[in-house]
């Protein structure tokens, strides 16, 4: 697997960002996973991951799975997310992505999933994605860093970038 890019201010993937949620992503050229470790300030509920931190960490790996695949940046136009059983503070969970048909490159449709380590489905997903307009600007860019050099479209660096 290879590392993705991350960005500084991000909520779901900046390094600098405080209350963010610090993820890093991964790929083998046809998925993307992540993996994040609910903290108890996570919870929404009696000790359960908030369902809303579920579906941004769903949404986030689902449009990295879209960069890599189209090699584009995209933002999310529906999101749908089914919740089959609670993720728990301190209980590691992998995310997964795969991008099921890019209509055109106009549309994105993706599919993901987060499960616990051993293999029990928290919530599966479904997303929509369009390309976003024009694409970021260098200023977005610059906020990019890390990650392999065969992703510098990402980041609008050049050579290998720095880990």
């Amino acid at each position: 697997m290879t590392q993705l890019p991350h960005t500084l201010s991000c909520f779901a993937c900046g390094e600098k960002n405080p209350t963010g949620l610090n993820l890093r992503f991964e790929t083998d050229g046809t998925i993307v996973r992540c993996r994040f470790t609910p903290r108890r300030d996570h919870s929404g509920f009696n000790e359960t991951l908030h369902g809303g931190i579920t579906a941004t960490i769903l949404d986030e790996v689902m449009v990295w799975v879209v960069g890599v695949r189209a090699k584009t940046f995209a933002f999310c136009a529906e999101l749908s997310v089914r919740y089959t059983r609670p993720g728990k503070p301190g209980v590691a969970l992998i995310a997964t992505a795969r991008l099921v048909q890019n209509r055109r490159d106009k549309i994105f449709q993706t599919e993901a999933d987060m499960r616990t380590t051993s293999g029990d489905l928290i919530a599966a997903s479904t997303g929509k994605y369009l390309p976003i307009p024009g694409q970021p600007p260098m200023a977005a860019l610059a906020d990019f860093i890390g990650g392999d050099s065969e992703f510098a479209w990402m980041t609008g660096k050049r050579g290998h970038s720095e880990s």
